[in-house]
C-alpha cells in the first residue's frame, strides 16, 4: 500500500513537472548524405528545394537531421571518394543527384539507402525496375535523355525552316550515346539533318563552334551533363550569341543567363519530391519496396530579349504554354 501511495505520489510530480513517468530517450539525429556532381552555386535552387521537402515533413536542420554535402564541380571523377567520405561519416542516408553520383553511391555501398534523381536508372543499371526497384537504390528519374526530342520539336515551332540542327555533347559522359541516339531519332522524323559537336573542355567549345559554322548550323542543342550545365553554360551562350545560333537547352538556368529557350524537367520539384523518400527510409521502409516516381512537373522558358535579339518571333501558343518568360 505505501509503495503504491509512493508511486502515485512520484508519478504526480513527475506530471506537475511536464515529464513522463519514465525516462525519455533522446530524439536520433539523422545524417543524411547529399553527393552530386554539379556545385553548391550553379544548384543552389535545387538544394533549397530539396531542404524545403524535408521541411515540410517535419525535419529542420541541426535539430533532428544534419546533412552532410559534397559536391564533385563538373569533376565527376572526384565522386567515387566523395561517396565514401560520406560512408565514413556513418551517415543514414545518400541522396545522389544526377546519374554519375549514383553510380558513384552504388559503387561505394549495396547496403546504404541511396535516393536518387537521375536519367534511365533502368537502361543504366542502376536498378532492376521502375516498380520494384530491388536492391538498396530508389528515388526518381529526370527524363533528362528522353526529353531530347521534344526539344527539337520547339526549336522546329520557334524556327519553321529548320533543317541543320548541332548537338552539344560531351562523348565522354556515358548518356551521351543514348541522347544521341534519341536525337537521331528524332531528327530523321522532323526531316531535320543533325551535326554532332564535342566537347570534353572549356577549350574544345571555340573548336566546336567554328565546326558548326562550317557546317552550316542553323540552331543548337545540347545534351545534359555535368561538364555543360555545371561548367560550361556561360561560355556556351556567350558563343551562340555571338554565332547568332538559335539554341534550347534542358535547364532553366540557361535563359536565365541568356540562353534563347529550355524545356525540362522542374528540378526543383523532383528534388522537393525527393525528401519524401527521405522521410519513409528514415521511419523504416526498405527502398526495394519503394518505386521509383516520373516527373511530373515540366518546364518551358523562353528569353524573348534573346529571341529579338535573333530576329525571331515565338509564337503566341508557346508564350502562353510557358512556365517563364524572361523580357
Amino acid at each position: 500500500m505505501i509503495k503504491t501511495i509512493i508511486g502515485l505520489a512520484l508519478g504526480s510530480i513527475l506530471l506537475a513537472l511536464g515529464l513522463p513517468a519514465q525516462a525519455q530517450q533522446p530524439r536520433k539525429i539523422s545524417r543524411i548524405g547529399y553527393l552530386s556532381g554539379g556545385d553548391p552555386v550553379s544548384r543552389g535552387y535545387r538544394i533549397e528545394a530539396f531542404r524545403q521537402g524535408l521541411k515540410e515533413l517535419g525535419y529542420t536542420e541541426g535539430k533532428n537531421i544534419i546533412i552532410e554535402y559534397r559536391f564533385a564541380e563538373a569533376r565527376s571523377d572526384r565522386l567515387p571518394e566523395l561517396a565514401r567520405e560520406l560512408i565514413g561519416l556513418k551517415v543514414d542516408i545518400i541522396f545522389a543527384g544526377g546519374t554519375p553520383a549514383t553510380e558513384a553511391a552504388k559503387n561505394a555501398t549495396r547496403t546504404l539507402p541511396i535516393v536518387t534523381s537521375s536519367d534511365d536508372p533502368v537502361g543504366r543499371g542502376l536498378v532492376a525496375g521502375l516498380p520494384r526497384p530491388g536492391g538498396n537504390i530508389t528515388g526518381l528519374t529526370n527524363l533528362a535523355v528522353q526529353l531530347v526530342g521534344k526539344r527539337l520539336e520547339l526549336l522546329k515551332e520557334v524556327i519553321p525552316g529548320l533543317s541543320r540542327v548541332a548537338l552539344l555533347c560531351n562523348p565522354s559522359n556515358p548518356r551521351s550515346d543514348l541522347g544521341m541516339r534519341e536525337t537521331e531519332v528524332v531528327a530523321q522524323s522532323v526531316g531535320v539533318q543533325l551535326h554532332l559537336a564535342e566537347v570534353q573542355d572549356r577549350d574544345d567549345l571555340e573548336r566546336a563552334f567554328a565546326a558548326l559554322k562550317r557546317d552550316r548550323a542553323e540552331a543548337l542543342i545540347t545534351l545534359r551533363t555535368p561538364l555543360i550545365v555545371n561548367d560550361l553554360a556561360k561560355p556556351i551562350i556567350h558563343l551562340a550569341d555571338k554565332s547568332r545560333l538559335p539554341a534550347i537547352y534542358d535547364d532553366r538556368i540557361f535563359p536565365q543567363l541568356g540562353g534563347l529557350m529550355s524545356y525540362g524537367v522542374n528540378l526543383a520539384d523532383l528534388d522537393r519530391r525527393a525528401a519524401t523518400y527521405i522521410d519513409k527510409i528514415l521511419k523504416g521502409a526498405k527502398p526495394v519496396d519503394l518505386p521509383i516516381e516520373q516527373p511530373t512537373k515540366f518546364d518551358l522558358v523562353i528569353n524573348l530579349k534573346t529571341a529579338k535579339a535573333l530576329g525571331l518571333k515565338i509564337p503566341a501558343h508557346l508564350l502562353m504554354e510557358a512556365d517563364g518568360v524572361i523580357e
